[in-house]
């Protein structure tokens, strides 16, 4: 699926989406699930081809032989039965997510439901890539201004950081929301290139440095104001427990791939709630499906920050479900059973380059 422009972060350039879809399909509905791996790895050790293989050669297979696609599926059942499998989240994310989408159809249950969510709307804010200039930099936060966002998040880089968000500030002003992420492009060498962010009144600073640094992170926080979010080092809820416990971070960022689910990720918002850590809802370039999910879990007690939850139109000038639509800076919670979306099948053709059937 091609972008609208270019999406460019401190790991690399991103033109498509190469989108991985799972569908299970049982007698009476059918589920659909996405995984958010990138095309190669360079934001985690995940891509789009190893969730493939791994999805057809073990958790597939692994589901099959339990009985969960015998018609009476059990998503909570899923993560327990691939835990014997190391890593690969975002696939087993993906396979979760189409049999939870598949169960929760049967029971004529929406997924914000079945979450916890206690919002109809969420409030949303938008994800600017680093630019070739700071003019143009300036006029694409304009422009996601007069769209209705309600926060603005920077991607920085070494040699891209201050300048910008300085620029940005004095554009707009102090009363937007803004916030910066890393994506790891730090070291904590650079704690005082970091600090001179302080004096921009930053709602936060996502994963400033590696995603193994936990320490790394816990230190740099007594080194600089500006509150710490992670993001990439948040695999499970045991390590946003961890992290909390260390001092690493003051905010996190969920996304249910890169944690294993969207069960998961509301363990992991369970955990942040009971510390009083702030949560907010990341997001992966997700077709609507994924973005459905996401508005979804964005909608539970503890995300009391804008996530990345934006319109479809952010990335994709047509996309394979009905487009969210950005409504006063808010996006609508799916009301009908499971993701309350489904893939448009003359759109999803358009765009499909390979399909595989499984029978089970």
């Amino acid at each position: 699926m091609p972008l609208v422009a270019p999406f460019r972060t401190s790991f690399g350039t991103q033109w498509i989406k190469d989108a991985l879809l799972l569908r299970a399909v049982t007698d009476d509905v059918e589920g659909w699930g996405e995984c958010v791996a990138p095309a190669d790895p360079l934001y985690s050790s995940e891509y789009v081809e190893a969730s493939v293989d791994v999805l057809r050669r073990f958790f597939i297979p692994a589901v099959a032989e339990a009985g969960h696609l015998d018609g009476t599926l059990d998503a909570k059942g899923v993560g327990p039965l691939l835990s014997r499998f190391h890593g690969h989240r975002m696939a087993k994310a993906a396979l979760e997510m189409a049999v939870l989408d598949a169960e929760l159809r049967t029971r004529g249950m929406p997924l914000s439901r079945e979450l916890g969510a206690v919002r109809r709307r969420v409030p949303c804010g938008v994800s600017v890539g680093i630019m070739d200039s700071v003019d143009a930099l300036l006029d694409t936060v304009g422009g996601y201004l007069d769209a209705g966002y309600v926060r603005i998040k920077l991607k920085i880089e070494p040699g891209w950081d201050v300048a910008p968000v300085r620029a940005v500030r004095e554009r707009f002003g102090d009363d937007v929301m803004l916030q910066v992420d890393a994506n790891a492009a730090y070291s904590l060498g650079d704690a005082r290139r970091l600090a001179r962010l302080d004096p921009f009144d930053l709602v936060l600073i996502e994963q400033p440095l590696p995603e193994e640094d936990i320490l790394g992170h816990a230190d740099l926080a007594g080194l600089i104001r500006t509150p710490i979010c992670l993001d990439e080092s948040i695999t499970s809820a045991r390590a946003a427990a961890d992290a909390i416990r260390l001092g690493a971070c003051r905010i996190v960022n969920i996304k249910s791939g890169r944690v294993g689910g969207y069960l998961e990720a509301r363990r992991i918002h369970d955990v942040c709630r009971a510390h009083d850590v702030p949560v907010w809802c990341g997001g992966m370039v997700e077709t609507g499906l994924g973005r459905a999910a996401n508005v979804a879990l964005a909608a539970l007690p503890g995300f009391t920050l804008p996530g990345d939850t934006s319109g479809s139109d952010r990335f994709y000038t047509t996309d394979i479900t009905e487009p969210f639509v950005l409504d006063d800076g808010h996006l609508d919670v799916p009301a009908g059973p499971g993701l309350g979306v489904a893939p448009i099948p003359g759109l999803l053709d358009a765009v499909t380059t390979s399909s595989e059937w499984i029978e089970l």
